[in-house]
């Protein structure tokens, strides 16, 4: 008999049977790492551990300590313990899917004819009947099917759902099933895997379901509605007590409910997906945007406008067209012809788009006349105003929106200047999330899709600059959380990815940087080299904050509403205790404001204890309390944000300086 070499992680090799299982493997290397093994990683691919093994591989043990791996699993079981206990409570509910999610899992379930969708109040009872399943300790066991068996199998049992997913599957893939338990009691799902050895692997006090929304077979709103259950799952009761802990200070420091409270900004069905900002929410907005602009004039960047509003053969031209036609809102400059696919582009001026991204507009500037090798490179910046007509679903306070404003630009530059380029975005971009109060980020690769423009020796080349400038930069390091993301890049390039993590350990995709040489080859953008010829511009699209509106909506939860005193919309008011005091109260907001600062007299005649309360909840940073005495003495009673902030007594004089240098934004101070 052939025996299979097994490569384990420190480099040993095991001479092994065929048909030999993980499990195997792990018991013989001693009885602690079979107690803690949940799963397998064979060639990098993550399986069950009483699969055998097939050939000479590599094999490494998950356990607990491969949090990512370990979640990954635990989640999806946990999913299908739900599906199995609905089944088990609520006979005549057909399952549908239920993945992973980032912090839990969901299942999808088309409930029994006599009852309608499930609600929240069922929520406890599916709970108490997956804790019975996961006591049970059942197994969890892989079998390989044929699609007509599957077929056979849904059809049967009256689950029109799976029979229908089941009869599109290839023939010629591997199809499985995962049976838990055993015998004629036991229960079935379809599903690739992988999962753990058996349901008594999960601890049963680390889930909780956490609520009920409705849903659409296969995401399509002509297909049944379905009743979405999900949860939160976790390796352990401490992981998900934290993970509570987190979603309950999430929802204090909601950007909506923050926002309603501070007067910034709101939503109405009249702008569906589009934000009113008030007039203390644009003062944000103009703070940021104001400290933005002058970071890019220090770096090198020069300012555009370019139209909202283009040809819509423009965008056919670019492939944006072809891949965001369908969340473009289109403008008819006169009645167009149609076929299946929607408006077909005939004629002169038939269609017009409202831009969904600034980077075909900065192509059309950079075109504008001959460009030489010595003007390289270009960094063209737009405060950019595009829309994109996203989902109703998908919308989200100010986060996700249709009309959003992009902090945009687009660096052209030679091939020999990119990883000078991209380095020195690395560093402003680490500055200016330093700035606004973000100290850890993680950087991430996303490499190319399946569907995309451009050779392999292109993608290939465009990867590999970006690896390099970051290793330039030193940021491809643990440090970062540096990650390579197979497949997620963007249609015409590669990227990097900047993610930022919140004061409450959440993480936002934000800032982004992409080495495009598929958009300037589509536009036909050249410049002209040293030798006189012309030649083809690399294009970095490049964005720090994103968008403005999703980023104040980050800041706000981030900072809990407190803002740093200079992007604070009222940095500080100035309450009277009794009414002697109003002229004294007028003179020190006269002081302030002579001095920038943003400041307002509250002289009503209310109690200071109100005063107190009401500009605390509009997260007010300073809170100047003056009455008779401190009038007499030109002094303050200076009251931070905060509990617990002292109150300290301080000269008018000294407490103007003071402030006035606080609230200059960091760039200003330094």
């Amino acid at each position: 008999m052939d025996m299979l070499s097994i490569t384990l992680p420190d480099g040993s090799v095991r001479e092994v049977a065929p048909g030999t299982t993980p499990a195997d493997i792990a018991a013989a290397i001693g009885p602690g790492l079979a107690k803690a093994a949940l799963a397998a990683k064979v060639d990098g691919e993550v399986r069950d551990l009483a699969r055998p093994l097939e050939k000479d591989s590599s094999l490494a043990i998950v356990t607990a300590r491969d949090e990512k791996e370990a979640l990954e699993l635990v989640r999806h079981d946990y999913a299908h313990v739900l599906a199995e206990a609905v089944q088990r409570l609520f006979p005549g509910t057909q399952i549908t899917f239920g993945p992973a999610t980032d912090d839990g899992f969901y299942y999808d379930f088309a409930p029994a004819p006599d009852r309608g969708p499930f609600t929240e109040e069922d929520l406890p009872v599916i709970e108490e009947e997956m804790r019975r399943i996961i006591a049970r300790d059942e197994p969890l066991i892989r079998e390989v099917w044929t699609r007509e068996q599957l077929i056979d199998r849904w059809t049967r049992q009256g689950e029109a759902f799976k029979a229908e997913w089941a009869a599109e599957l290839p023939e010629d893939e591997e199809l499985t099933v995962y049976r838990a338990g055993r015998g004629e009691d036991a229960w079935l799902d379809m599903c690739r895997g992988p999962h753990l050895a058996s349901t008594g692997k999960l601890d049963p006090q680390a889930f909780k379901l956490t609520r009920v929304s409705g849903a659409y077979w296969r995401g399509d709103q002509n297909n049944p509605q379905l009743s979405r259950i999900y949860g939160t799952g976790w390796l352990n009761k401490k992981q998900l007590d934290a993970h509570l802990v987190r979603l309950e200070e999430a929802a204090k420091r909601d950007h909506r409910k923050i926002g309603q409270e501070m007067d910034l900004f709101h939503l109405q069905s009249e702008a569906h997906g589009s934000v009113f900002w008030h007039p203390k929410g644009f003062l944000i907005w103009r703070q940021l945007e104001a400290y933005m602009r002058r970071r890019l004039d220090a770096a090198g960047y020069v300012e555009v406008k370019t139209p909202q509003l283009m040809d819509a053969r423009q965008w056919e031209r670019s492939g944006h067209w072809g891949k965001y036609r369908e969340n473009m809102f289109v403008v008819p400059d006169e009645i167009p012809s149609t076929d299946e696919d929607g408006p077909v582009l005939s004629g002169t001026g038939d269609l017009m788009a409202l831009k969904p991204m600034n980077c075909p507009a900065h192509v059309l500037i950079f075109k504008q006349g001959i460009t030489s090798y010595r003007e390289l490179p270009i960094r063209l910046a737009e405060f950019g105003c595009c829309h994109r007509n996203e989902p109703h679903g998908a919308l989200h306070g100010i986060m996700r929106v249709r009309q959003f404003t992009q902090d945009d630009a687009h660096i052209f530059c030679r091939e020999d200047q990119l990883i000078d380029e991209i380095r020195a975005f690395c560093d402003l971009l680490d500055s200016v999330y330093r700035d606004l109060g973000f100290d850890s980020y993680a950087i991430k690769l996303a490499l190319r899709p399946e569907k995309r423009f451009g050779s392999d020796e292109m993608w290939d080349k465009a990867e590999q600059v970006l690896r390099d400038a970051v290793h330039a930069a030193g940021r491809d390091t643990a440090d970062y959380g540096w990650e390579e993301l197979p497949g997620e890049g963007a249609f015409y390039a590669p990227k990097l990815e900047f993610h930022l993590t919140d004061a409450i350990g959440r993480t936002w995709q934000v800032g982004t940087i992409q080495a495009d040489e598929v958009l300037p080859e589509r536009l036909d953008a050249s410049y002209v080299g040293e030798d006189g010829e012309r030649h083809r511009p690399v294009m970095l699209h490049r964005a720090i904050l994103g968008t403005f509106e999703r980023f104040i909506g980050i800041l706000i939860e981030h900072h809990a509403g407190r803002f740093p005193l200079w992007l604070a919309p009222v940095q500080a008011v100035v309450a009277t205790i009794v009414s002697d005091a109003d002229d004294y109260a007028k003179e020190v907001v006269a002081k302030l404001e002579a001095a920038g600062l943003r400041a307002e007299a509250d002289t009503r005649n209310e109690k200071i204890n109100y005063k107190v309360r009401e500009h605390s909840l509009a997260h007010v940073p300073y809170l100047l309390v003056v009455g008779k005495r401190e009038a007499d003495e030109r002094t303050i009673a200076l009251r931070p944000l905060g509990e617990g902030a002292k109150q300290e007594v301080i000269a008018l004089d000294a407490l103007v300086d003071r402030l006035r240098l606080e609230a200059l934004p960091p760039d200003l101070r330094r």
